[in-house]
């Protein structure tokens, strides 16, 4: 993932997105204008870039591992900088715009670690559609447990998908922001 002066920081991810959703602005796409002539869709589905509501997990650890007596309070700053930056990095690649870092605070997770808790804003824009942008919001916390660290967060819609929805035929997911959020943080605090 990246390299301090004394040693690597390697990282094991896991990503989940919301199928539902996927499934719903799928059907929706059918309805939408397409993007271009050449028949790109405004929605891209299937290579994840158009799921906007995303989760991830991940556990770093030091190679080698950090030395008795330095412990990962030194490490803690430089993780937390790397972890933000490497998040905003996968949003511009996700297609998103306007990245603005919003509020820090501490939490705790559901086994009483210490995290940091950091709230980002940002839009992703929709050429040819009914909207001009979703208005979306992500999480990101990190903390450390054991010697090494976990980075836990994710991405969700708080304006805009209802209107994207309206297309879709058959099922559509419920489309609650507050609900969104409520779920994310609750998978952030639970990861281990």
């Amino acid at each position: 993932m990246f390299r301090t002066p004394t040693a690597s920081v390697v990282g094991h991810t896991v990503l989940y997105d919301d199928a539902a959703l996927r499934k719903a602005l799928g059907d929706a796409n059918s309805y939408l204008p397409n993007g271009d002539a050449k028949g790109n869709l405004m929605i891209d589905i299937d290579d994840g870039i158009g799921s906007w509501r995303f989760f991830f997990a991940t556990a770093l650890s030091f190679r080698p591992p950090v030395a008795p007596g330095i412990g990962t309070a030194s490490m803690r700053p430089m993780v937390v900088s790397e972890a933000r930056r490497s998040f905003e990095d996968d949003m511009r690649a996700r297609g998103f715009k306007d990245i603005d870092r919003g509020r820090s605070q501490r939490a705790r997770t559901r086994g009483g670690k210490r995290m940091s808790l950091n709230k980002l804003t940002t839009r992703y824009p929709i050429e040819d559609g009914p909207i001009d942008a979703l208005d979306i919001e992500g999480w990101l916390g990190v903390w450390s447990t054991g010697g090494s660290f976990r980075i836990a967060g994710g991405c969700y819609p708080t304006g805009g998908l209802e209107t994207l929805l309206d297309a879709a035929d058959g099922d559509r997911p419920e489309g609650d922001p507050g609900g969104y959020r409520d779920e994310l943080l609750e998978l952030i605090r639970s990861v281990q």
